[in-house]
């Protein structure tokens, strides 16, 4: 009977030593997997780096509002926009009363990156940043046909893809044209625990070529990645 409690006895201990074991040494192990960009930071460099200008591409699809300094000329040139209150206009999103919801259809570049452009007909626009599309219209509109125009452009459907180990898989849509990584990351609720935060793949299409990197986001170094800022349809 001794013989029989004191093998109980010793198994029993055992068992607690082991799990106390697996706690101490999972609990080393869940903590350096979640830190982010450890090390030090070359502050002179990364001040140097710069957000690059979002380029538009084929499937985008774009706000583009005229203005000018005579609106009934103008008008030609905008797609009408339709308000909360059902009242359609054609001066752009200046003119929508405070609380209303303007729903621009947009422009839709298509598969050779031109758009049908209200009263312009077919503009050829995929490659151009924002202020060459401005400089494209201003050769089409200024002083021929309007007087000091200035444009609103804006991207409808920028939109990125977070797939793999993340908390909250999907496609997601942003209102504003900027995101990088990080932030990309916390919107998908973070990597999980089985992530490797060291061997991230970003995919990028750029020109009908398709580009991609591996990155590591427990370096400082990813901040300087032209791929830590987002492109719109990355994945």
């Amino acid at each position: 009977m001794h013989f029989l409690s004191a093998v109980k006895k010793s198994f029993l201990s055992g068992t607690v030593l082991l799990a106390l074991s697996a706690v101490l040494f999972s609990s080393c192990g869940t903590t350096r997997p979640f830190v982010y960009m450890q090390g030090s930071f070359d502050t002179a460099a990364l001040s140097k780096v710069k957000i690059p200008e979002n380029v538009i591409q084929q499937g985008d699809l774009l706000s583009i509002v005229v203005f000018s300094d005579n609106p009934e000329a103008t008008k030609i040139f905008n797609q009408y926009l339709i308000t909360a209150g059902g009242s359609a206009t054609g001066e752009g999103i200046a003119q929508t009363s405070v609380g209303s919801a303007p729903n621009s259809p947009g422009y839709l570049v298509d598969e050779n990156g031109n758009i049908e452009f209200q009263g312009l007909g077919l503009l050829h626009i995929a490659g151009l940043t924002r202020d060459q599309l401005k400089s494209l219209l201003d050769s089409k509109l200024k002083d021929s046909l309007l007087k000091n125009p200035y444009y609103n452009i804006r991207f409808l459907n920028f939109r990125f893809t977070m797939l793999g180990e993340i908390s909250k898989p999907g496609i997601y849509t942003i209102p504003n044209e900027h995101i990088n990584l990080l932030e990309a990351m916390a919107l998908a609720g973070d990597l999980t625990y089985f992530a490797r935060r060291d061997n991230l793949l970003v995919m990028r299409e750029e020109s009908g070529v398709r580009k991609w990197a591996r990155l590591d986001m427990t370096k400082p170094e990813i901040l300087s990645s032209p791929y830590f800022n987002l492109k719109q349809n990355d994945f």
